[in-house]
């Protein structure tokens, strides 16, 4: 039986992506504003909405987690995988994420996010 409860899981998701999403966003916006673009205007304005709602729902699980008592903690990486620790009530569950899924996850929250802020 598992000890963190299913509900939980997409906010303990949420601490992994978004932060990844926010720096790739902030990479992007840099190379969009330095980039030898004519109109650059849509392009930082369509990434900087996406960063403003990626905030909102990082701000919202933070606080989702800091009243649940739970913490996300990445260990390990190697190649092939990157390990995170879910705590929660005292318990610690330890998850490996294979980093193709995790780029690809990635990529997929980007996309939704774009359509969402565009």
């Amino acid at each position: 039986m598992p000890l963190i409860p299913t509900e939980a899981l997409p906010h303990y998701e949420n601490m992994i992506y978004l932060p990844m999403l926010i720096i790739i966003l902030e990479r992007d916006r840099n190379s969009f504003e330095k980039g030898p673009f004519k109109l650059k205007g849509p392009y930082v304005k369509l990434v900087n909405q996406a960063t403003k709602l990626i905030r909102a729902e990082l701000k919202d699980t933070n606080i989702y987690l800091q009243r649940h008592n739970m913490k996300v903690v990445r260990s390990q990486t190697d190649d092939t995988f990157t390990e995170y620790v879910f705590m929660y009530g005292g318990y610690e569950e330890h998850r490996r994420y294979l980093n193709v899924r995790l780029r690809n996850r990635t990529e997929e929250l980007l996309s939704v996010y774009f359509a969402m802020a565009g």
